[in-house]
């Protein structure tokens, strides 16, 4: 399956993807990174592994349809099949979600519905929760929205501060995600009813191939 990746940053969970791809027994093949910033450190880091990059800086554009037009250009001259979002910063329009429909996902670092957007762990540990975690979920156009592939929680620790619970919760979304791709890669999961099922590892043929229209919903 050709992967393209979005990033805004230093791209940990990119990095961690494309070595995941490496593995011998994984049906992912990075084909480009994206940044909408120049800066963004992890565009060294792709190039280092291996992998094409390219900029696409959002300012430069009048509006976020002419971004996003630009965008869907140039993933789909890479042949793009598959959209991994990893710390990018960047509300995508319902227009460019449509069209990459169940081909889109992201990693959330909370347990989803809880602690939508930014700051999620320090508002994690002022509610007072017990867990926080992250989720792998398809991309929807409102805000951390979709139907869920995957979590894992950490405990919340009353001595935690958020870079602390930050760091254990990065460990965690760097086992979910690369394990959530493979399993789409190998036709494992269906989407019925707005949730995500999740064949059997040894009889993955039998999942239905993911509806990519919103004709026909799942």
């Amino acid at each position: 399956m050709r992967v393209a990746i979005l990033i805004s940053g230093r791209g940990s969970n990119m990095e961690n993807l494309i070595r995941a791809s490496y593995k011998p027994d994984s049906d992912i093949d990075i084909v480009l990174v994206i940044s909408n910033r120049k800066n963004a450190t992890g565009l060294n880091t792709a190039e280092n592994l291996g992998v094409k990059t390219q900029i696409i800086e959002h300012e430069k554009f009048e509006s976020r349809d002419a971004f996003e037009l630009q965008l869907t250009s140039v993933l789909e001259n890479a042949r793009t099949e598959f959209i991994c979002l990893a710390g990018f910063m960047r509300m995508l329009g319902t227009s460019f979600v449509d069209h990459w429909y169940n081909r889109l996902v992201n990693i959330h670092p909370s347990v989803l519905p809880a602690f939508k957007g930014l700051n999620t762990h320090q508002r994690a540990i002022e509610a007072g929760a017990h867990y926080s975690g992250c989720t792998v979920h398809f991309v929807r156009p409102d805000m951390d929205e979709g139907p869920i592939i995957l979590q894992a929680i950490t405990p919340v620790n009353t001595e935690d501060s958020a870079v602390k619970l930050s760091n254990r919760v990065l460990k965690l979304e760097h086992v979910c995600y690369p394990l959530a791709l493979n399993w789409i890669a190998k036709g494992q999961i269906s989407i019925v009813r707005g949730r995500v099922k999740l064949a059997a590892p040894n009889t993955h043929n039998i999942a239905k191939p993911l509806d990519q229209s919103r004709k026909e919903k799942a």
